[in-house]
């Protein structure tokens, strides 16, 4: 993301976060018409030891060059998350810029044997900006449209929130299409510039009345290993835990694997699941 656009982006997450505060957490009573919510900037730039004119300034996305320092008494006067500090100090340009995003289609091949390693866990490779570079026969058997959309449109963000098979298949999509969204904008803020993510946000923004109002409330959050619902048509709830890693040698790639969630049937469904797919072996 150029100069310009990261200082833009600082400033309206700034703005964002500075309106959804909870006055009562800071001991403050609410403003006019009971308002509970939201900071009055000059209120943050006290709570940060920073002029009200500086900090206006990082809200308008002035060419400035705030320091380290700033930035994180920013953060600390927000009440920021570990995450939410680490988006900040990108922007501030003081983290390393997230790889560039693959030009290949597909993940490298020994990324794939372990993939098809990992059956019958339904697993995934994904590139920077959330292209699925690869799965495995378990996770096609979990949601067969992976194989038949088409490669413009096989995008881990964009299938969640357009594709009608993903919100049969989360029980709580409303819940998880919010976090999948905060995750995507945690660990692509530095490069929101760049033309294939700018691509897919624009399309989402035109394509999901939901995506375009939660990308609007600027939340952000880190990955966590969780447990998640899936519901199969054919095998009903299916209860499994997410994890997430990057091999090494390719730290731009995120690998996703869905393991059965401690006393669940999920590792029995699932192996019912792959019986029945097409293909199955």
């Amino acid at each position: 993301m150029q100069d310009s656009g990261r200082r833009k982006e600082l400033g309206l997450f700034l703005r964002a976060r500075r309106d959804q505060a909870v006055r009562a957490d800071y001991g403050l009573p609410p403003i006019a018409r009971k308002r509970e919510r939201g900071l009055r900037r000059e209120e943050v730039a006290f709570l940060s030891g920073v002029s009200v004119t500086w900090y206006t300034w990082l809200e308008q996305g002035r060419d400035i060059s705030p320091s380290r320092q700033v930035l994180e008494a920013v953060s600390r006067a927000l009440h920021l998350s570990d995450t939410g500090l680490g988006y900040v100090l990108s922007l501030g340009g003081y983290a390393t810029a997230s790889p560039a995003s693959s030009e290949a289609a597909t993940a490298p091949a020994h990324i794939q044997r372990l993939l098809d390693a990992l059956d019958p866990n339904p697993s995934f490779a994904l590139f920077p900006d959330w292209g699925v570079a690869g799965w495995n026969k378990a996770y096609a058997a979990l949601y067969p449209n992976i194989a038949s959309v088409a490669s413009a449109d096989r995008n881990l963000l964009w299938l969640v929130f357009t594709d009608p098979y993903v919100r049969d298949l989360l029980p709580d999509w409303d819940v998880t299409s919010k976090r999948f969204l905060a995750e995507f904008r945690a660990e692509t803020g530095q490069r929101l510039g760049d033309p294939d993510i700018q691509h897919q946000v624009e399309r989402l923004k035109e394509a999901s009345p939901e995506f375009r109002e939660g990308w609007d409330r600027y939340d952000i959050l880190g990955f966590e290993s969780r447990e998640r619902l899936f519901h199969h048509p054919a095998v009903g709830v299916l209860q499994l835990e997410h994890h997430q890693l990057s091999p090494s040698d390719r730290p731009d790639l995120h690998l996703v694997v869905y393991t059965p969630a401690p006393g669940s049937d999920a590792a029995a469904q699932m192996h019912s699941i792959m019986a029945d797919a097409p293909g199955a072996f």
